[in-house]
């Protein structure tokens, strides 16, 4: 697994590097040679965030969480990491490599049900081509947390988000790996 490292108003030092590898290493049997993990630390007044995104062939898989040290905040992801692999686990199996997360985990996963996803409601969505700023306002307007549209720039379909910190977000097709 190759892995990057962001560092945002903070100097990451090399036992920190050492030990994301460290962390990070018990997840290379379920995860392809050609995955890739980039490990963001960010340093906002008293508390440190630390965000991992591994990316496996099509599948996303992230972990953020923020504590006073960084090297706790990056057990916490690291935990995460491995309670979302866990949950899904029945159905990442097909995806990802065979009876490796049995593997992973030292206590044995409770065998559950496999659990199917339902929808319960489906929406349409009119798809006049609007701005990004008439879709935040628009999503703003519905009390809701995201909004799907059609970009008038760029004739695609987008999704507007309102992200944790009280930004927006914005998600974009692409069609690359």
């Amino acid at each position: 697994m190759k892995i990057t490292y962001t560092a945002r108003k903070v100097n990451l030092r090399d036992n920190f590097k050492e030990r994301v590898e460290k962390k990070l290493k018990k997840f290379e049997k379920i995860f392809s040679e050609d995955a890739t993990a980039n490990v963001v630390v960010t340093l906002n007044k008293n508390n440190q965030t630390v965000e991992i995104t591994i990316k496996d062939n099509s599948m996303i898989y992230r972990a953020e969480k923020t504590q006073l040290e960084m090297n706790d905040a990056l057990d916490k992801c690291v935990d995460v990491l491995g309670r979302q692999l866990r949950k899904n686990k029945a159905k990442l199996e097909k995806k990802l490599k065979s009876g490796s997360i049995d593997d992973l985990f030292e206590t044995p996963v409770e065998e559950a049900e496999e659990e199917e996803y339902k929808v319960l409601r489906t929406k349409s969505i009119p798809v006049k081509p609007i701005t990004i700023d008439e879709a935040i306002l628009q999503m703003n307007m519905i009390g809701h947390k995201f909004y799907m549209f059609t970009n008038v720039d760029t004739n695609e379909i987008n999704v507007v988000y309102c992200r944790d910190d009280g930004a927006y977000g914005l998600l974009e097709p692409s069609f690359d790996d």
